[in-house]
């Protein structure tokens, strides 16, 4: 068992140097933050530890930049508006583990904090060469007495800051991440009923394993988004210019199948908002699911889809939604998402809403994090959990303990 955060404050981490791995990993436009959901997330433990007198160093990535420096993915914005949220200043380092990193950590006083630059600007981090990987989580070590992992949505990655680091310094679980994993196991292990799963996104096929582990966990999955249209195709209907993945059609079938066998209800659309092309000039239409033009593409569900899903949340005790219905950044194929996130806010009992795009659509439709019982930051990592697998972030800090203290 992992030690947690209160547990590793109480050995004593005044005046030590933590180090703590956040998912900063937040949208921009130029060094505008459009969503700061993820920074937000990341304070709780971040000011636990600096209020316990710890000297925080915060690490972090932001998109995929190639393993080198690369302005465009800087995390000196992040380090701005962390410092607003934390109400006091955050120190930057403008590398990930050399001269100003040891400057500027060695410059930190108790209860102060830093972020280092991002990560992913060093090979190291995402190396899939073990030794490449352990040689930057050393020189990360180096500039620490303990290690807190509380950057959930990277856990389901074997990576320096997120990894190595742990089986190096003594290491602790955050909140945040002790959190994400607690309302996971509500999810698969003691969900109360009746427990409703709402999939959507574009792929059908980064949904295929929660797909097969939950069908026998849930009483109805609400299909919506591109997925849908391997789902209708699979019933033998036209999809016209939709996204479709062919080579799942096959394995949809089989779901559609089973989920019959065990008396699983599978909700699919009934009519569908389909365009002539994609953009905001296209003239949205409603058709039915089995009338799509050969010429359109489906971008949401229609509005009589939108009122069954939302009915069919009605009265459940569990609700894990991940995925938008359509394409929300877009008015005119917004509607479904609206009205899954609008259904989820009347829930009486757990609902949680996983996944980027999924948290992103709320808060753009207008609706406030705290109209939902829980917002997870880590869509990736979330539906691996789901799909049963190891999180290597989460299991490695099983295999570490602080004994005695920290030194």
């Amino acid at each position: 068992m992992s030690l947690n955060l209160t547990q590793l404050i109480e050995q004593g981490v005044a005046g030590k140097r933590v180090l703590v791995r956040s998912d900063l990993n937040v949208p921009l436009e130029g060094t505008t933050i459009t969503d700061d959901g993820r920074i937000r997330a990341s304070v709780p433990t971040i000011k636990t530890l600096a209020d316990a007198g710890a000297k925080v160093v915060v690490v972090a990535h932001l998109g995929r930049p190639k393993g080198e420096p690369d302005p465009a993915y800087s995390l000196a914005p992040v380090a701005t508006r962390l410092g607003e949220l934390l109400g006091a200043e955050v120190a930057f380092a403008t590398d990930t583990v050399g001269d100003s990193a040891r400057s500027v950590v060695d410059g930190l006083g108790d209860g102060q904090v830093a972020l280092l630059e991002n990560v992913r600007f060093n090979a190291g981090e995402t190396s899939k060469d073990d030794i490449e990987r352990a040689t930057f989580a050393a020189e990360l070590a180096a500039l620490a007495d303990a290690f807190v992992s509380d950057g959930f949505g990277v856990v389901h990655r074997k990576q320096a800051s997120v990894y190595d680091v742990a089986k190096i310094l003594p290491s602790a679980q955050g909140d945040l991440v002790a959190t994400e994993i607690e309302v996971l196991k509500r999810l698969t292990e003691t969900p109360e009923r009746p427990y409703v799963v709402v999939l959507g996104g574009s792929k059908v096929s980064d949904k295929l394993g929660v797909i097969d582990n939950l069908l026998g966990k849930a009483d109805k999955l609400l299909i919506g988004g591109g997925m849908v249209f391997t789902f209708l195709k699979a019933q033998g209907y036209e999809v016209g210019q939709s996204l479709l993945e062919e080579d799942q059609i096959l394995t949809v079938l089989g779901y559609l199948e089973r989920a019959e066998e065990i008396g699983v209800e599978i909700l699919l659309p009934t009519d569908i908002v389909v365009a002539d092309s994609f953009g905001d000039e296209a003239s949205a239409r409603v058709v039915p699911a089995n009338a799509i033009p050969a010429e359109s593409l489906g971008l949401d569900i229609g509005p009589e889809s939108a009122q069954t899903y939302a009915a069919a949340l009605e009265g459940a005790k569990t609700v894990f939604w991940n995925g938008p219905m359509g394409v929300f950044e877009q008015a005119a194929f917004a509607e479904g998402t609206r009205a899954v996130a609008q259904a989820l806010t009347t829930v009486d009992g757990l609902s949680v809403v996983g996944g980027g795009d999924s948290a992103a659509a709320i808060r753009q439709l207008g609706f406030s994090d705290d109209q939902f019982g829980h917002i997870s930051t880590g869509g990736g990592a979330s539906l691996e959990y789901l799909e049963g697998k190891t999180l290597p972030g989460v299991a490695v800090l099983d295999e570490t303990t602080v004994v005695g203290g920290l030194g």
